[in-house]
């Protein structure tokens, strides 16, 4: 699966899904590009899924009209030992990927899925 990590995200991240194909959007040079073009221009770009800590982006897009999926990340800072810690739950959203538009993983793990495909 195709993964890209939002602006907002460590670029060390890129080796905590490890079964996944996951790029930033530096490397990609999408800098420029707010979150309202960003995902739209991920998917367009072949992405499967977006990683974000961005918590407004839910309120900021209509998700379920991507087609991509969103999992947001809701850890208490951005530092990399925060994020990774959430690593296995980060997989664990990656495999539910195909039924989900939006995942949110919680600082202590737990994966709430919203925006069912199809609904």
């Amino acid at each position: 699966m195709k993964v890209l990590l939002d602006h907002c995200v460590d670029r060390r991240l890129v080796r905590a899904p490890a079964a996944h194909e996951v790029d930033t959007v530096a490397r990609l040079g999408r800098q420029a590009l707010g979150n309202g073009a960003l995902p739209a221009a991920a998917a367009a770009a072949g992405f499967e899924a977006f990683i974000t800590v961005d918590k407004n982006l839910r309120h900021q897009q209509n998700i379920a009209t991507l087609p991509l999926s969103v999992i947001g990340l809701h850890v208490p800072d951005t530092r990399l030992p925060s994020l990774l810690a959430l690593a296995t739950s980060i997989e664990a959203a990656l495999s539910e990927d195909a039924r989900y538009r939006l995942i949110l993983v919680h600082r202590d793990g737990r994966l709430e899925m919203l925006s069912q495909r199809g609904r």
